[in-house]
């Protein structure tokens, strides 16, 4: 029997909690909110012991594994309190807002030898997971190009209030939706050597980005563009996609389906033939224990308990492969803080004409004083 907390009561926490108590060989021994509200509500309908704090829960229980689903600027000193106590810790992601951080926790959760994994379910996506087999097989030869995007109505009025309308809380578009495009381009392609032309936009929001344009930089001449806005309302709820053009075909995915294309020099994988093939998530998926809101979010855990379980360190997203999607979105910050690579503005300015001759000057300004009109 796996015994596993839950931190955080929110949208994600709740969800998290629903999926895990559904697992067998899994019990659930604390649930830790700041809200004593949600606590005693979950007592009285669930029976689950809650806790306001994780030195209160850690006082009774002795969780193998712990669930962090707070606000992105909390993790940190969760996760680490809970590695420090010997308990193995699926985060929510982003992981980290700073990539030293991040590499700190890894480097404690190593020393434990504890099982980590952050919550990038679309890596359990069949979709997504079946790019990266073909990626792997070479299938449409050298990637040249990509294209990342996500898109969805989240924040389509100025608002705020909440620890995702602040910056300094871990908010924002490129936080909160670019990071998972970023970390599935960090699976396929792994860490880009740059990232240049970065664009964090206000539409609605005073104080975070809601648009998000960038470039990734890769060995080779690779370049991957980075398309993302949540204030975009002409998508029904998040939509995350993928585009990639190789030497020998192109391949389009989003979570419904992978598109690929292979022209006639290919060597098409099985399952596929030269020209156009589709396949569905539907046909690419395994069933789970549980559904909530995706098969995905549900498959993680299992990974995850099962990892805890067998004591393997080795998985899907790890606090190693997360920092890379976190080190690469404090690189895009920084980039997007420099502004524009070439002064357009000052090269304009650079080959305005020269002053007229001062002779000219003087004559005109002789004119001028008598009331002349100056040309």
């Amino acid at each position: 029997m796996v015994k596993v907390a839950v931190i955080g009561l929110g949208k994600m926490g709740i969800s998290h909690l629903s999926m895990v108590r559904a697992l067998p060989g899994v019990e659930v021994v604390g649930v830790v909110d700041a809200a004593g509200f949600m606590l005693g509500v979950l007592k009285k309908y669930t029976g689950l012991e809650g806790y306001p704090s994780i030195e209160r829960m850690l006082e009774r229980e002795r969780p193998d594994a712990a669930i962090v689903a707070t606000p992105s600027r909390m993790h940190y000193p969760m996760v680490r309190q809970l590695l420090e106590a010997g308990v193995s810790v699926f985060c929510e992601k982003p992981f980290t807002l700073s990539g030293a951080e991040g590499d700190e926790l890894v480097d404690l959760a190593r020393s434990r030898g504890l099982v980590t994994q952050v919550g990038y379910h679309n890596r359990f996506v069949g979709a997504f997971a079946e790019v990266k087999r073909l990626l792997d097989e070479d299938a449409i030869g050298e990637v040249t190009h990509g294209l990342a995007e996500a898109y969805g109505p989240v924040v389509l009025r100025p608002q705020g209030g909440t620890w995702r309308s602040k910056s300094s809380e871990g908010g924002g578009c490129l936080y909160d939706y670019a990071a998972h495009p970023l970390n599935l381009i960090n699976w396929y392609f792994g860490q880009p050597e740059g990232v240049g032309g970065t664009v964090l936009n206000r539409i609605f929001s005073a104080e975070i980005d809601d648009e998000v344009s960038s470039t990734l930089y890769f060995p080779g001449g690779r370049t991957v563009s980075v398309s993302v806005n949540w204030s975009d309302e002409s998508v029904r709820k998040m939509t995350t996609r993928i585009t990639l053009w190789g030497r020998r075909g192109r391949i389009f995915v989003d979570r419904q389906e992978v598109q690929v294309y292979l022209r006639e020099d290919a060597e098409a994988p099985v399952g596929y033939q030269n020209g156009w093939n589709v396949r569905y998530t539907t046909e690419l998926t395994e069933p789970v224990e549980f559904y909530l809101r995706g098969e995905e979010y549900t498959a993680q855990l299992v990974h995850f308990v099962e990892r805890v379980r067998a004591g393997e360190h080795d998985g899907l997203n790890t606090f190693e492969s997360a920092v890379q999607t976190d080190k690469l979105i404090e690189s895009m910050i920084e980039d997007s803080r420099r502004g524009a690579g070439v002064d357009l503005a000052g090269a304009r300015q650079a080959v305005r004409p020269r002053k007229r001759p001062l002779s000219v000057r003087v004559r005109a300004a002789a004119r001028a004083l008598r009331g002349q009109e100056v040309k």
